[in-house]
């Protein structure tokens, strides 16, 4: 059921309210199939019996209709995918936060200057210890096949860890014969410590060459707990379907959460980057 607090002007809506609310905004009846969503919606006061929406709604609908900036951000782990974001609209930005399991998402209204925190807090982002002076990168390279491979061992029963150990490495040996010595090694030890695999994508419109184009920008990251942070660089981000098969290069490199905080900095585009309505 979607619910809301007027105190803090927040909302827990799923993705067929927001559908509601599209259709009611464009002066449209929503089809029978978002009846019920439309009913709950009027349950709780959001919409009128005549498809009046709430005046609390005004900042937020008029944020999720005309956008400047959408950020999109999926976390997978134990629970599988969970999706939370971000909307820059003309006059305010809302966050969202979703949960495992729940098919609403929360809805708050969030001060523009924070929105790179409010980044971080989503994807867990934790200072770690600060790497040695002249400490050289570290970068592991494999296929998906193999990361698949792995994956697959890891959910196989197994007596203990150092059986499970020994699962996925026998699986990583077979699904690909370059990976040997040091590298098989850190690559074992960091899909058995992976607490979670998230990433990043803005989106806007922009220019390109010259002419209106949709923007975009993605970052993809391990976060391998004590083994720290790594970024995929491949297969780089955005994905588009069809792209990735067992043969695409995986690409992991080392890196550090001022480096991420950086990162996601840069996701965001400047103001001159943005199509501004009246500019």
């Amino acid at each position: 059921m979607p619910s809301y607090d007027s105190s803090r002007v927040r909302f827990r809506l799923a993705d067929r309210h927001i559908a509601v609310f599209a259709h009611l905004l464009d002066g449209e009846t929503p089809p029978e199939e978002l009846w019920e969503s439309l009913v709950e919606l009027q349950r709780i006061g959001l919409v009128g019996e005549e498809g009046e929406l709430a005046p609390l709604l005004r900042d937020l609908l008029g944020a999720l209709s005309d956008p400047m900036v959408v950020i999109q951000v999926e976390v997978t782990g134990e629970h599988g995918p969970v999706n939370h974001g971000v909307i820059v609209g003309q006059e305010a930005v809302f966050s969202h936060d979703g949960w495992p399991g729940e098919e609403e998402s929360e809805y708050v209204s969030i001060e523009p200057n924070t929105l790179v925190w409010e980044l971080a807090r989503k994807v867990n982002l934790h200072r770690g210890d600060k790497p040695e002076e002249g400490e050289p990168d570290v970068r592991l390279t494999t296929t998906m096949a193999a990361l698949d491979a792995a994956f697959v061992a890891l959910e196989e029963p197994a007596a203990d860890d150092d059986a499970t150990r020994e699962s996925v490495r026998k699986a990583l040996m077979e699904a690909d014969s370059g990976l040997q010595g040091p590298d098989l090694g850190r690559f074992l030890e960091l899909v058995v410590s992976l607490n979670a695999t998230w990433r990043i994508t803005t989106a806007w419109d922009g220019r390109h060459e010259d002419q209106p184009s949709t923007m975009i920008r993605a970052l993809a990251v391990w976060d391998c707990g004590p083994l720290g942070y790594w970024i995929r660089e491949q297969p780089e981000e955005p994905i588009m379907p069809g792209q990735v098969g067992p043969d695409t290069p995986l690409v992991l490199v080392k890196s550090t959460p001022g480096e991420i905080w950086e990162k996601i900095t840069d996701l965001l585009p400047d103001r001159d980057e943005l199509t501004i309505e009246g500019e």
